[in-house]
């Protein structure tokens, strides 16, 4: 097929981590897809602060990686699209953690060879493999990872995590070897991965993202009675105890702050011109 342009495609890949599968992070330089001016300026304006279209691909080799539902963009190859019920049983438990958690009820798993490549997204991205282990994350985190790796949603353990705890009721366990892509609220380089050595750590805020799951996570108030707690105005803290690693994303909650007051001013703006 001859055309009359001379087509380059503009990603970069900015990321990869090989073991049975291969998995990269993609970022395309730029976006010259507007067809209008109000597209163009947004397109500019995303660009001029360094936001990047990313996108993950993921190559097989005869191997099988699991993916969020609904994360699939295309692939090519000789893959087969397999999504387990684990039978009666199986099917009843995925129910009901869909009506309890929100989660999706069936992590498709791509098997062959091939290429695989996820919905493009403007977030962040970041890979990593675990070998024999556990950790806990933020339901929100998940988007693919190999066969070897399980996923399941749990609950926190003790009541005062589940009542008074700012992480929520549940969170998601990924358990075994394997290579893992989670979509993180920050860039890589904003996360503080904090270690623990038979340590404690306390932080007033839903900011952390991940950790190993033999850390113990509890909630306590940060006076030592209900009057101090009022009285100092930090509130309830949660608490970290053990040996292993925490994420933690402090600059997540300024972005969120910057983005509600952009949508508030972004209101006012259009409200005016209507009076106008």
């Amino acid at each position: 097929m001859i055309t009359s342009d001379n087509i380059k495609n503009r990603i970069t890949m900015i990321s990869e981590m090989k073991n049975e599968s291969t998995f990269q992070i993609l970022e395309y330089d730029s976006l010259q897809g507007a067809g209008d001016l109000n597209t163009a300026l947004q397109i500019k304006l995303m660009k001029d602060s360094g936001i990047r279209l990313k996108q993950i691909r993921i190559i097989l080799d005869d191997s099988s990686v699991k993916i969020e539902s609904g994360a699939l963009s295309y692939m090519k190859g000789n893959i087969d699209i397999i999504t387990k019920t684990g039978g009666i049983v199986g099917l009843g438990k995925k129910l009901f953690s869909n009506k309890v958690t929100g989660e999706s009820m069936f992590k498709p798993i791509l098997s062959g060879t091939g290429e695989v490549f996820l919905e493009a997204r403007f977030g962040y991205f970041t890979l990593i493999e675990l070998e024999d282990e556990e950790i806990i994350i933020d339901d929100e985190l998940f988007y693919a990872c190999e066969k070897g790796v399980e996923v399941e949603p749990i609950m926190q353990k003790n009541v005062s995590s589940m009542i008074f705890g700012k992480e929520g009721f549940y969170q998601t366990k990924l358990r075994g070897s394997g290579i893992v892509v989670l979509e993180i609220p920050v860039p890589e380089k904003e996360i503080l991965r904090c270690k623990l050595f038979r340590d404690t750590l306390k932080i007033d805020g839903n900011f952390a993202i991940l950790r190993s799951a033999n850390i113990d996570f509890t909630v306590e108030k940060s006076g030592t009675t209900l009057i101090g707690t009022a009285i100092n105005g930090e509130g309830l803290l949660n608490v970290y105890n053990g040996t292993g690693e925490v994420w933690l994303v402090p600059t997540a909650s300024i972005y969120e702050n910057l983005k509600e007051s952009g949508l508030k001013d972004l209101k006012y703006i259009n409200e005016y011109d209507l009076e106008e």
